[in-house]
């Protein structure tokens, strides 16, 4: 990969999965949002890693602040690396944290090491490969967070959908873990319902947060689960979402159960890639 061409403040540059371009924040001086083939990809703040622009990653970034005292050190893996903005966000609100990320596209990581350098931080390591070949390289129990927000071409990959990859999810989480997804769906919402039954196969209790245009099937969007083999924080989780400037709805208990109603498991024969966005559509 080259250096990049650079034109109005943007920069460029061709990466393995597709022509990756930084945009500055007009309204943040050295804040960036990533894109890949054209579609919002991260937003970084070099000033302030605690602001966060897109809502999904501040929903995600609320279950990271429930799952522990403020301020406790965690260890965290991330599948899918992007502009590494929630790692930036650990690091910033938990010193000390253990972290590792899996970017599959090296060139990205590069570019990104490059143009959105992160501080030097031994506990933080970035890892190209697969996230689903990365996981079995790591121990039982080793995380108290994973983060999945894994994208190709706009859509997950079918390998990390199936109840066999969330099994191995759930042998590097902690007891008491918890295991964060970015699920992007449009209507009729089959995809977000097989993955919740999926995810929920390996760890039982599980919440949804999303807008109510998108729960209620108006919009393709951004839906984040929790799951773990303890019962998310739903109470504080509710209201922190609620409080957002982009508020969220917690879809927890009877209701979750209804949205999986009839739904089958889906394993490594049957797994598909997520479904598309419309073209319209920027992530976050």
């Amino acid at each position: 990969m080259g250096r990049g061409r650079r034109a109005a403040g943007r920069i460029s540059a061709q990466v393995d999965s597709g022509c990756v371009e930084l945009v500055p924040d007009p309204d943040r001086a050295r804040s960036y949002t990533l894109l890949l083939d054209g579609a919002p990809q991260s937003h970084v703040d070099l000033d302030d890693p605690r602001y966060l622009d897109f809502e999904y990653v501040r929903r995600m970034a609320i279950a990271i602040d429930l799952a522990a005292p403020d301020g406790q050190p965690l260890r965290v893996l991330h599948l899918g690396g992007g502009a590494l903005t929630l790692p930036r966000y650990v690091a910033a609100t938990r010193p000390g944290s253990l972290q590792r990320v899996v970017e599959v596209d090296g060139a990205l990581v590069e570019f990104v090491r490059r143009e959105l350098p992160w501080p030097r931080d031994p506990r933080l390591r970035v890892r190209v490969a697969d996230a689903r070949a990365a996981l079995g390289a790591f121990q039982d129990a080793h995380f108290d967070l994973v983060v999945t927000d894994v994208f190709a071409g706009a859509r997950t990959p079918a390998h990390l959908t199936s109840v066999e990859f969330a099994g191995e999810v759930a042998r590097v989480l902690a007891p008491g873990g918890a295991y964060l997804v970015n699920v992007a769906d449009g209507p009729p919402l089959a995809y977000a319902r097989g993955q919740v039954a999926t995810v929920r196969a390996a760890l039982p209790h599980a919440c949804m947060i999303a807008d109510s245009a998108v729960l209620n099937g108006r919009r393709y969007g951004n839906l984040v689960m929790v799951a773990g083999r303890t019962e998310p924080p739903i109470g504080d989780l509710a209201r922190r979402v609620a409080g957002d400037w982009f508020p969220g709805r917690v879809v927890h208990g009877s209701e979750l159960d209804r949205f999986v109603t009839g739904i089958r498991v889906v394993d490594d024969a049957r797994a598909q890639p997520s479904n598309p966005p419309p073209a319209s559509f920027g992530r976050g």
